[in-house]
């Protein structure tokens, strides 16, 4: 049995269409997309405004939202907020971390994205014991629960398996960083491996519409894997990501212990190649950039984010021009609105160039969508025969967007102006209210009390 969306206007092969009609099959797979159909068939749900693809947010630490609005008191730095962050990471459980994620999922999916990559580092107990020693029925305990929060919510996940080796370079894990690690390279190569095969099974990848779960692999930082490591990644047909480059510190370690970059410490390991996705890429030289544009890798920006912690203002227009992707992540969720996120990609390249229009609305909409789809290599980004039927509505007469022109939309509108999230052609979200979870203040107020937080 088909579904059938009429869409008033939509984001269609690169422009503004009107008369959008999307029929998807049983598995949620797009079969066909017209285009000037000027009255909506009667079987078909009329969808009002702007249609965009679904948001790819291709940077993710779901727990990390519970940290919004609780680190400002004293400004700090990202070394500060980072000690706060490790001690909401110590509370976690797979229980409560389902909990948490769901209603984080919820947000995102109301807030314009439908795919997430998922950075997940917290494998272990506290103490650094893996979940299922003793018992196999517990083994990746953790992943399994953020996957099971995905597919409970309707958002496409790539769970990026985080190699977490070294609290710094040449340093021992700390107390607070022992559930993060896996002690050697084979030992996290072995959990991987495992991981895979064991989600292959219980979450099988069938059509582009309903295979919400898929696995890639990432390394935390250069601070967190010794480069003697690295060429392992080069081996790994999948998405690798890699924190790089936030912070100025960050650098400066890299350059004492190896004297050069953390960009070029990859390159010389193999791993800067087209399935690289670099996250933040903040603090670059000129060679770097050269480095990963020549390569076609992936970019992850995160404008909210790297504002928030006052990490800098990266060089995407350079990246792009190199031939590097950019896409986009919120990180850790100091907001998660598909749009404000967008808009700072463009806003940050303003404040730092002193020129308008670094990236056009149309590149804008790439970075959101193709560019995260390539990122995380999902079946998504695009209203397309064969990708997944996962899209946005955009309200366009709102206070916000009333009288923006066509694409520009992308630049005045928030998550308050996405009407309805579809995917997998089921309709997830309308008007910020989850249509199967219920109100998502109350999925967080839920997982507040979970985490013993209720204040």
């Amino acid at each position: 049995m088909s579904t059938r969306f009429w869409c008033e206007t939509a984001w269609v092969d690169g422009q503004v269409a009107t008369g959008v009609l999307l029929t998807a099959d049983e598995t949620g797979t797009l079969t066909s997309v017209e285009t000037g159909i000027d009255t909506p068939p009667t079987i078909a749900e009329v969808v009002p405004g702007f249609t965009l693809p679904g948001g790819v947010n291709a940077h993710s630490h779901a727990f990390h939202r519970i940290l919004r609005g609780r680190t400002h008191g004293d400004g700090g730095t990202f070394w500060t907020w980072r000690e706060v962050m490790y001690s909401v990471a110590a509370k976690l459980s797979p229980e409560n971390y389902e909990t948490v994620a769901r209603a984080v999922f919820a947000e995102m999916l109301a807030g314009g994205y439908t795919s997430v990559g998922e950075f997940h580092y917290v494998h272990h107990a506290p103490d650094g014991t893996p979940y299922g020693a003793g018992d196999s029925t517990r083994a990746h305990a953790m992943e399994r629960a953020l996957a099971r929060a995905a597919t409970s919510a309707g958002m496409r996940i790539r769970l990026l398996d985080t190699c977490y080796l070294t609290g710094g370079i040449d340093s021992e894990l700390s107390a607070e960083q022992a559930r993060f690690g896996d002690g050697t390279i084979d030992g996290y190569m072995d959990r991987h491996a495992a991981l895979s095969e064991s989600f292959a099974t219980e979450f099988p990848v069938i059509s582009p519409g309903e295979s919400f779960v898929h696995v890639g692999s990432a390394i935390h930082s250069i601070r967190a894997v010794p480069a003697a490591n690295l060429p392992r990644f080069a081996e790994l047909d999948e998405p690798v990501h890699v924190h790089l480059s936030e912070q100025p510190a960050e650098n400066e370690a890299c350059q004492a212990a190896y004297g050069t970059t953390p960009t070029q410490v990859l390159d010389r390991s193999g791993v800067v190649a087209s399935n690289l996705s670099a996250v933040h890429a903040t603090h670059l030289s000129n060679d770097d950039i050269a480095s990963l544009g020549g390569a076609e890798a992936n970019i992850v920006m995160c404008p909210c984010t790297e504002a928030d912690l006052a990490d800098g203002i990266g060089p995407a227009r350079e990246l792009a021009d190199a031939g590097a992707t950019i896409s986009i992540g919120s990180d850790q969720h100091v907001v998660l609105d598909a749009l404000r996120e967008t808009q700072g990609l463009e806003a940050g390249e303003r404040l730092h160039s002193g020129q308008r229009g670094r990236f056009s609305p149309a590149e804008l909409i790439s970075s959101l969508t193709t560019g995260g789809a390539r990122s995380l290599d999902l079946p998504v980004g695009e209203l397309a025969v064969g990708k997944a039927c996962d899209f946005i509505a955009v309200r366009t007469d709102s206070m916000r967007t009333f009288g923006s022109v066509g694409e520009q939309v992308i630049l005045s509108a928030t998550s308050a102006d996405v009407a309805m999230t579809v995917s997998g052609a089921h309709v997830r979200v309308r008007d910020g209210v989850h249509t199967e979870l219920g109100s998502i203040s109350e999925l967080y107020r839920a997982a507040f009390a979970a985490l013993g937080m209720e204040d």
